[in-house]
């Protein structure tokens, strides 16, 4: 058997904007640090991603030593910074949705979702998860009443190198692994291995495959352009079909709230499904 090894490690501070590669992460009890605290939502509260709004995607997230900046890819806006510390008490509660979940926010500040409204061209405001908020993983797939930042719905997603390329191969075009948005990559095994993993540990810390993540069109839309494709999605749907949803990659759970994992680092299947 090959080995397994991490090769890639990626957080999305905020929900829907460009992704970040990063060399380790730690784990926190809603997932990696930093990833999908902050959220752009409508005026109403309603949670705003790049399944209606494409052009969410040419905005850019850096991580800096005290905060994240934010910049547009293709327009000559000025960079929006926008710091990690934020006192709690001061800054006013609000309900917003995500799916069919009312989750506590915070908005971050009104000038930065100025910056945001003007850089989308709609109403745009920029909330972030206090810590005291806490939103359940669905309960029919936790298992120790997990929580979750604003992710779709799950803390973690693994995608194995072996299975883009399966799917590429069967593409006129082939797509980048950012059009699925990992939180980890590995390499080594056949396509789609993961499906048939239950438990397994990255270095030292524990994950449970707990459901095949269903996708949606932000798998067609390129990350760096906004433009709009029928791929990789059709092609997908023609082999990757279970329960008529299209599925690719596994959404994790972990037993840890700590911990840090790092790209060479070590996959062992412990149960397989």
């Amino acid at each position: 058997m090959t080995d397994l090894y991490l090769s890639e490690i990626y957080i999305y501070p905020i929900k829907s904007l460009g992704g970040i590669s990063v060399p380790a992460a730690e784990l926190e009890d809603r997932g990696l640090r930093y990833d999908r605290r902050w959220m752009l939502v409508d005026d109403k509260g309603k949670f705003l991603t790049q399944r209606q709004h494409a052009q969410i995607a040419l905005l850019q997230v850096s991580l800096l030593e005290k905060g994240l900046s934010v910049s547009h890819k293709q327009e000559a806006l000025e960079p929006l910074y926008i710091p990690f510390e934020v006192k709690d008490a001061a800054v006013p509660q609000l309900q917003v949705t995500v799916w069919d979940d009312t989750v506590t926010a915070q908005e971050v500040d009104s000038a930065i979702s100025a910056w945001f409204t003007e850089a989308l061209g709609m109403p745009a405001r920029l909330v972030r998860m206090p810590e005291q908020a806490r939103r359940l993983v669905d309960t029919d797939y936790a298992q120790n009443g997990e929580v979750v930042s604003f992710a779709d719905g799950y803390p973690f997603l693994l995608i194995g190198q072996a299975s883009l390329d399966d799917l590429n191969s069967r593409l006129k075009q082939p797509v980048p692994m950012n059009q699925f948005r990992p939180n980890f990559v590995f390499r080594g095994g056949a396509p789609f291995e993961e499906d048939s993993w239950n438990n397994f540990t990255i270095g030292e810390v524990s994950f449970q495959a707990v459901k095949p993540c269903a996708r949606c069109v932000v798998t067609t839309i390129n990350q760096e352009t906004a433009e709009k494709s029928a791929e990789p999605l059709r092609t997908l749907a023609t082999y990757r079909q279970l329960r008529h949803k299209t599925v690719f990659g596994q959404n994790l759970l972990s037993s840890s709230t700590a911990g840090t994992v790092q790209v060479g680092d070590k996959l062992e299947v412990v149960f397989l499904k």
